[in-house]
Protein backbone atom coordinates (compact mmCIF):
# COMPACT_ATOMS: atom_id res chain seq x y z
CA UNK A 1 0.00 0.00 0.00
CA UNK A 2 1.40 3.60 -0.91
CA UNK A 3 1.63 6.21 1.82
CA UNK A 4 0.26 9.66 1.26
CA UNK A 5 2.75 12.36 0.90
CA UNK A 6 3.14 14.45 3.68
CA UNK A 7 2.44 17.95 3.78
CA UNK A 8 5.78 19.32 4.19
CA UNK A 9 6.24 17.34 0.56
CA UNK A 10 3.24 18.84 -0.90
CA UNK A 11 4.18 22.32 0.13
CA UNK A 12 7.63 21.75 -1.21
CA UNK A 13 6.39 20.72 -4.50
CA UNK A 14 3.33 23.55 -4.89
CA UNK A 15 6.20 26.11 -3.81
CA UNK A 16 8.61 24.71 -6.56
CA UNK A 17 6.19 24.46 -9.35
CA UNK A 18 4.71 27.87 -8.73
CA UNK A 19 7.62 29.48 -7.72
CA UNK A 20 10.26 28.52 -10.33
CA UNK A 21 7.60 28.39 -13.28
CA UNK A 22 6.52 32.34 -12.28
CA UNK A 23 10.24 33.39 -11.98
CA UNK A 24 11.40 32.25 -15.15
CA UNK A 25 8.07 32.93 -16.71
CA UNK A 26 8.43 36.61 -16.10
CA UNK A 27 12.26 36.20 -16.65
CA UNK A 28 11.84 35.37 -20.32
CA UNK A 29 9.21 37.59 -20.75
CA UNK A 30 11.64 40.74 -19.57
CA UNK A 31 14.15 39.53 -21.97
CA UNK A 32 11.98 38.90 -24.90
CA UNK A 33 10.11 42.65 -24.37
CA UNK A 34 12.99 44.64 -22.35
CA UNK A 35 16.14 45.40 -23.72
CA UNK A 36 19.17 44.50 -21.24
CA UNK A 37 19.45 48.32 -19.41
CA UNK A 38 16.23 49.54 -20.65
CA UNK A 39 13.76 51.30 -17.75
CA UNK A 40 9.72 51.31 -17.70
CA UNK A 41 8.45 53.37 -15.29
CA UNK A 42 5.13 51.91 -13.50
CA UNK A 43 4.78 53.80 -10.77
CA UNK A 44 6.87 57.27 -10.71
CA UNK A 45 9.04 57.83 -8.43
CA UNK A 46 8.92 54.03 -6.64
CA UNK A 47 8.91 50.88 -9.10
CA UNK A 48 10.30 50.46 -12.22
CA UNK A 49 10.82 47.59 -14.69
CA UNK A 50 14.34 47.66 -15.05
CA UNK A 51 16.55 44.96 -17.37
CA UNK A 52 19.51 43.94 -15.71
CA UNK A 53 22.22 40.97 -15.30
CA UNK A 54 23.77 40.34 -12.00
CA UNK A 55 26.69 38.00 -12.88
CA UNK A 56 27.40 38.62 -8.85
CA UNK A 57 25.98 37.42 -5.39
CA UNK A 58 22.77 38.93 -3.62
CA UNK A 59 23.23 42.46 -4.45
CA UNK A 60 25.54 42.31 -6.50
CA UNK A 61 27.95 41.08 -4.63
CA UNK A 62 31.28 39.92 -6.01
CA UNK A 63 29.81 40.80 -8.96
CA UNK A 64 32.51 42.85 -11.13
CA UNK A 65 33.91 40.10 -13.46
CA UNK A 66 32.48 37.61 -15.36
CA UNK A 67 33.86 34.14 -15.43
CA UNK A 68 36.96 32.18 -13.95
CA UNK A 69 36.53 31.05 -9.73
CA UNK A 70 33.22 33.22 -9.82
CA UNK A 71 31.08 31.67 -11.71
CA UNK A 72 31.95 28.52 -10.18
CA UNK A 73 31.85 30.31 -6.84
CA UNK A 74 27.54 31.31 -7.83
CA UNK A 75 27.75 27.36 -9.40
CA UNK A 76 28.72 25.69 -6.27
CA UNK A 77 27.15 27.41 -3.58
CA UNK A 78 23.49 27.35 -4.36
CA UNK A 79 23.75 23.35 -5.29
CA UNK A 80 25.34 22.75 -1.69
CA UNK A 81 22.74 25.18 -0.42
CA UNK A 82 20.12 22.73 -2.29
CA UNK A 83 21.42 19.93 -0.70
CA UNK A 84 21.45 21.41 3.03
CA UNK A 85 17.91 22.54 2.51
CA UNK A 86 16.36 19.35 1.52
CA UNK A 87 18.24 17.58 4.12
CA UNK A 88 16.26 19.65 6.16
CA UNK A 89 13.26 19.85 4.46
CA UNK A 90 13.71 15.58 5.11
CA UNK A 91 14.40 16.18 8.88
CA UNK A 92 11.40 18.84 9.56
CA UNK A 93 8.56 17.36 11.78
CA UNK A 94 5.26 17.80 10.65
CA UNK A 95 4.18 20.31 12.96
CA UNK A 96 7.23 22.73 11.72
CA UNK A 97 4.93 23.81 9.05
CA UNK A 98 6.34 27.16 8.76
CA UNK A 99 9.86 26.38 8.62
CA UNK A 100 8.38 23.89 6.19
CA UNK A 101 7.29 26.72 3.92
CA UNK A 102 10.20 28.94 4.49
CA UNK A 103 12.54 26.78 3.57
CA UNK A 104 10.20 25.70 0.22
CA UNK A 105 10.40 29.04 -0.63
CA UNK A 106 14.33 29.71 -0.32
CA UNK A 107 15.13 26.07 -1.80
CA UNK A 108 12.50 27.34 -5.48
CA UNK A 109 13.99 30.89 -5.44
CA UNK A 110 17.62 29.29 -5.07
CA UNK A 111 16.67 26.82 -7.90
CA UNK A 112 15.14 29.79 -9.94
CA UNK A 113 18.22 31.93 -9.56
CA UNK A 114 20.25 28.49 -9.97
CA UNK A 115 18.91 27.97 -13.79
CA UNK A 116 19.62 31.23 -14.70
CA UNK A 117 23.21 31.05 -13.48
CA UNK A 118 23.23 27.29 -15.50
CA UNK A 119 21.99 28.86 -18.51
CA UNK A 120 23.26 32.60 -18.55
CA UNK A 121 26.04 32.58 -16.13
CA UNK A 122 24.35 35.16 -14.66
CA UNK A 123 20.98 36.62 -12.77
CA UNK A 124 18.19 38.29 -14.78
CA UNK A 125 16.78 40.91 -12.39
CA UNK A 126 14.03 43.84 -13.48
CA UNK A 127 12.45 44.79 -10.62
CA UNK A 128 13.90 47.94 -9.38
CA UNK A 129 12.23 50.01 -6.66
CA UNK A 130 13.35 53.45 -5.49
CA UNK A 131 12.02 56.30 -3.49
CA UNK A 132 13.33 59.70 -3.50
CA UNK A 133 17.44 58.97 -3.66
CA UNK A 134 17.54 56.07 -1.85
CA UNK A 135 17.28 53.05 -4.49
CA UNK A 136 17.40 49.53 -3.78
CA UNK A 137 19.05 46.74 -6.21
CA UNK A 138 16.94 45.38 -8.63
CA UNK A 139 15.66 41.63 -7.93
CA UNK A 140 13.67 39.16 -9.04
CA UNK A 141 10.80 36.96 -8.09
CA UNK A 142 13.55 34.09 -7.50
CA UNK A 143 14.81 36.87 -4.82
CA UNK A 144 11.48 37.45 -3.45
CA UNK A 145 11.26 34.34 -2.76
CA UNK A 146 13.78 33.73 -0.61
CA UNK A 147 13.24 36.89 1.22
CA UNK A 148 10.28 35.80 2.34
CA UNK A 149 11.30 32.43 3.56
CA UNK A 150 14.65 33.75 5.49
CA UNK A 151 11.59 36.50 6.98
CA UNK A 152 9.27 33.89 7.81
CA UNK A 153 12.00 31.32 9.27
CA UNK A 154 13.54 34.51 11.30
CA UNK A 155 9.88 35.53 12.77
CA UNK A 156 8.91 31.49 13.86
CA UNK A 157 12.72 30.83 15.49
CA UNK A 158 11.83 34.40 17.45
CA UNK A 159 8.39 33.43 18.71
CA UNK A 160 9.60 29.69 19.20
CA UNK A 161 12.30 31.05 20.95
CA UNK A 162 9.73 33.39 22.89
CA UNK A 163 7.52 30.36 23.65
CA UNK A 164 10.42 28.45 25.20
CA UNK A 165 11.00 31.40 27.69
CA UNK A 166 8.04 32.32 28.55
CA UNK A 167 7.91 28.01 29.26
CA UNK A 168 11.04 28.46 31.19
CA UNK A 169 9.90 31.76 33.25
CA UNK A 170 6.36 30.43 34.38
CA UNK A 171 6.39 28.71 38.02
CA UNK A 172 6.18 25.47 38.63
CA UNK A 173 2.71 24.33 40.48
CA UNK A 174 3.41 21.93 43.14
Amino acid sequence: MIKPMKRKYWVLLICLVFIVVLDQYTKYEVQQRIHLYQTIKVIDGFFNLTHVRNPGGAFGILGGQKGGINSLFFLVLPLAAVGIILYLIYKLKEHERILSLSLSLILSGAIGNLIDRIRYREVVDFLDFYLFSYHWPAFNIADSAITIGIGLMILELLIHDRKRSTKQQAPNPK
